[in-house]
């Protein structure tokens, strides 16, 4: 597909990295810019993936690889979401089609992906740190690098920015801060006018007169003190820049993200200017591509779709569990009044929309603020009230602390519906839920469902949601089995599991103990052995007396579970063996000790022995068949 699609742009055809790039005049860079658009809305319309963000940086990318030389210079994005453009000028132009598909190029940035991947980044908010440290090294090093971040997205909502900006700004480390502001949440985009103020702005003459103006007054406090309040007062009339500066920040903005030569010479002026400095750039999500100008939030990420339309390929018909908790969330409000609703960002990716469309005064989007979310909810449960956080397994490590100081010490009645449990397919290991059950069980005060199928989750979540304390239910993207449920939610025994299949066999009598959505793949594997298979549903208090049953018949109890094997529900069965002083073998499944790439969720589960005939294989080969 590359080769062929190419023929269609010509200039980009022959960009095989920023060297290249730059060998274009500056007049050439908007035609350059068109094809660059082009070539990614022609090949995600073939593909799909993170589309509308991309779109809106194709200027800012051009403009940054043309000015600065990387990968000497350091440029750090937030996400991947935005940096498709940035993957297709640096070499992965022709490996674009197999983004986010196993074995192809990640979705996001990736240190071992190319040398111009500076920082791996899936999670926001980190490029101003990372920025800044490769800034600190340069200067250890006596380096003259520049080091520059790309932040946006709505990253900036998160605290750990505003940590980073405030360190930046009192070291006065030599950076450039980039805010793509692609939603107009700080400030409207200006035009022409702000161009112009911001090359002024950012220009030798004025940083000349600015700087000599300090010389000159370094001995007239009182001159000075009214010079730089007037000019501070000047700048905040027409510009946003006021926190920024306070801060310790040079800022410069808003200039237009989508004037390529305005955006080339504000960094060139910006490159000749020492110290902390703050760009302000205003984009338009999905830019030149009207369909997602019109609904950025819907091209915010693709499936395949036509490009003279827009219309994007139809998602299959399936009851997702992410939809099971809308449903149920909606349905349990309806009936108690106390219920609130929280959100680290992720409305449309958690299933909050119908919720905040049916209950917009209990609904809360707190920003990607996953610390303040479970300190807020906590704060919440305080006064009566009962909060949900609706949060990704992977987003709720960002959170730790919180969950242990704010929630579980003080034992306060918080409900977690963890999505994303487990492998998460093509936005890979930056997003897999691998490790909760292992960060979670460890903590007291919490218990921890684990269900099975559709409809297990929806009881367990109104279980946990009616339990008088710290409850936690994780479930996994996608679809289940298609377990229907029932019209009226019952309650779920806390801490007890069920036998889903009884053995016959009297001879090398095997248990499987399931956690979670194995269930279905366990339940095939057991037919191989005529094993017995229970559906544990709980992670944290485990079944202790079931445990004390089965072994009393079994002589293999093997536990499985999609979460690191590592500190797992596996490992609660091993303490609980042992403590016991059982004399039973064990054999752990779950996830292993590394990272696992993107691909698709089935695919992924059979490389790693997760699926039917994995766990058949694991079982012989423990017991040497």
């Amino acid at each position: 597909m590359p080769a062929k699609l190419l023929e269609k742009y010509p200039l980009l055809a022959e960009i095989n990295s920023p060297i290249d790039l730059r060998e274009y005049s500056e007049d050439q860079l908007p035609e350059i810019c068109a094809e660059v658009r082009g070539f990614l809305i022609d090949t995600l319309a073939q593909i799909g993936g993170h589309f509308a963000a991309g779109l809106g940086t194709v200027e800012l990318t051009t403009a940054l690889h043309y000015v600065y030389n990387t990968p000497e210079d350091r440029i750090v994005w937030d996400i991947g979401h935005q940096a498709y453009p940035h993957k297709i000028l640096t070499g992965r132009r022709n490996q674009l089609h197999t983004i986010r598909q196993e074995g192809g190029l990640s979705g996001f940035l990736k240190r071992d992906e190319s040398e111009y991947d500076t920082f791996g980044a899936g999670h926001s908010s980190t490029s101003i740190s990372a920025a800044l440290g490769m800034a600190v090294a340069a200067k250890q090093a006596g380096i003259n690098r520049e080091s520059v971040a790309i932040i946006g997205d709505g990253a900036l909502t998160a605290g750990m920015a505003y940590e980073a900006l405030n360190n930046a700004g009192d070291m006065d480390a030599n950076m450039l801060v980039i805010l793509n502001d692609n939603e107009m949440s700080i400030s409207r985009n200006v035009g022409a006018m702000s161009n112009y103020l911001a090359r002024i702005l950012s220009g030798k003459a004025y940083t000349s007169v600015r700087e000599g103006t300090k010389v000159v007054l370094r001995n007239a406090p009182v001159i000075k003190n009214f010079m730089r309040r007037w000019e501070e007062h000047a700048k905040g009339m027409i510009m946003p820049g006021t926190l920024f500066e306070e801060l310790g920040f040079y800022y410069i903005g808003p200039i237009d993200g989508h004037d390529v030569d305005a955006l080339v010479k504000t960094l060139q002026n910006l490159k000749e200017i020492e110290g902390p400095k703050f760009l302000h750039i205003v984009t338009q999500k999905g830019k030149g591509y009207k369909p997602a100008e019109d609904a950025p939030i819907g091209y915010h990420a693709v499936s395949k779709f036509d490009v003279s339309s827009g219309e994007q390929a139809p998602s299959p018909k399936i009851r997702t569990f992410t939809k099971v908790f809308s449903d149920w969330l909606c349905a349990e409000a309806r009936d108690d009044d106390k219920l609130l609703a929280i959100t680290p960002a992720m409305r449309e990716g958690s299933g909050l929309v119908e919720f905040s469309e049916e209950f917009p005064e209990r609904y809360y989007d707190v920003g990607i603020a996953e610390q303040h979310a479970l300190t807020f909810a906590a704060g919440i449960a305080c006064d009566g009230f009962k909060p949900v956080v609706a949060i990704y397994s992977s987003f709720l490590q960002r959170a730790y602390d919180q969950f242990i100081h704010d929630i579980s010490i003080q034992d306060l009645d918080v409900t977690l519906a963890i999505d994303r449990a487990g492998l998460v397919g093509a936005d890979g290991e930056t997003h897999a839920g691998a490790f909760d059950i292992s960060y979670m069980r460890c903590i007291p005060n919490i218990v921890i469902f684990t269900p099975s199928d559709e409809a297990e989750c929806r009881n367990m979540l109104h279980t946990a949601y009616q339990y008088k304390g710290f409850t936690a239910v994780r479930y996994p993207r996608g679809a289940g089995v298609g377990a229907q449920e029932q019209a009226e939610m019952s309650m779920i025994e806390i801490g007890k599991g069920r036998i889903a299949r009884h053995s016959k066999s009297t001879k090398n009598k095997i248990a499987i103990l399931n956690f979670g959505t194995l269930l279905d793949r366990g339940m095939q594997a057991a037919e191989e052995f005529d094993a017995t298979v229970v559906d544990m549903r709980f992670a944290k208090p485990i079944d202790e007396a079931l445990i004390a049953e089965i072994v009393q018949s079994h002589d293999l109890l093997v536990t499985l579970e999609e979460n690191v094997i590592t500190g797992g529900a596996g490992s609660a069965v091993n303490e609980y063996i042992n403590q016991a002083k059982i004399d039973v073998r064990v054999l752990n499944l779950g996830l292993p000790d590394r990272y696992i790439h993107h691909g698709t969720q089935n695919s992924l589960l059979s490389q790693i022995g997760l699926d039917a005939i994995g766990i058949q294989q694991s079982i012989s080969d423990y017991l040497n068949l």
